[in-house]
């Protein structure tokens, strides 16, 4: 209540002054940039702008191989973030807390270190390179290095989404449910995702922007090697090294396109969220 008289009480220079400077800075660093992004990849024409996207065989590649590297992490992450947010919010053991601090390691490593990090694990040189040399695996300048390297950059999203979501439900409905004679499968289905569902979606769509943008990790295992190792943000950086703007913007044209999917996708959820919570209230109420 006193917030909302001191907040009533502001005068309106402030209120407008602190809005207008707020709105400046979002068009500068937001607005402006992604317009121009789409302007300059269609300043061409459609049709240059096409084939750019599609007409290269490389650029073709790039996508295709960003979208399977984002996949694959996300799955991973997936099953990992539930069954590791299960352990840490379900039960208290040894370890737990140095288990939530290599959780957020990647939030606090750069991804060139990262990259760096799996090279001297899986290079040629590195511990498991000779054992992965002689049983004819390769990881590092292929397609599992970007997977590996994308998950470790994404470890965190889907877990920080779920601890506090599993945590603040508690544990009460599952242990009614096996009480009942429920298996872990059928209580797991049943019970818990229901509860969990829009922390599981949060953080996949977190999770999957941030794999399909990633470039620091990846470009340090990629090789960057056409055809056959570059995604999306390689092409764009190779492509502008190259001195082929419109291609390079129309590549990013296409990640920021996701971006924004990705953004309507997460403010959907929470809309519908915010309808099915306001239901179940009147229902209650009822």
């Amino acid at each position: 209540m006193q917030h909302e008289v001191r907040k009533a009480r502001d005068p309106w220079p402030v209120r407008w002054g602190l809005t207008l400077v707020a709105v400046l800075i979002l068009t500068v660093l937001v607005i402006v940039p992604v317009v121009n992004v789409f302007y300059q990849a269609l300043s061409r024409g459609v049709a240059t702008y096409w084939h750019n996207l599609v007409g290269d065989a490389n650029t073709r590649h790039a996508i295709g191989l960003t979208l399977i590297v984002a996949s694959a992490a996300v799955l991973a992450n997936l099953v990992f973030g539930v069954a590791c947010a299960w352990a840490i919010a379900r039960f208290r053991f040894p370890g737990r807390t140095i288990l939530l601090t290599l959780i957020d390691l990647p939030f606090s490593v750069s991804p060139v270190v990262a990259g760096l990090m799996f090279v001297l694990l899986f290079g040629l040189q590195g511990y498991f390179g000779p054992w992965l040399r002689d049983h004819g695996l390769k990881i590092i300048f292929a397609t599992p290095g970007l997977i590996l390297v994308t998950a470790f950059v994404t470890l965190p999203f889907v877990v920080r989404e779920l601890i506090p979501v599993m945590e603040a439900v508690g544990p009460d409905e599952d242990v009614a449910a096996v009480s009942l004679g429920a298996s872990g499968w059928q209580m797991f289905w049943r019970v818990t995702w229901p509860n969990i569902r829009w922390g599981v979606l949060y953080g996949v769509i977190l999770c999957n922007a941030r794999a399909m943008g990633e470039f620091g990790a990846v470009y340090v295992v990629s090789g960057h090697i056409a055809g056959r190792t570059d995604t999306m943000p390689l092409r764009v950086e190779k492509l502008f090294q190259e001195y082929n703007t419109p291609a390079s913007f129309a590549v990013a044209s296409l990640l920021t396109l996701l971006a924004l999917v990705t953004l309507a996708l997460k403010v959907g959820l929470e809309r519908r969220e915010r309808r099915e919570i306001a239901e179940s209230l009147t229902d209650t109420n009822k």
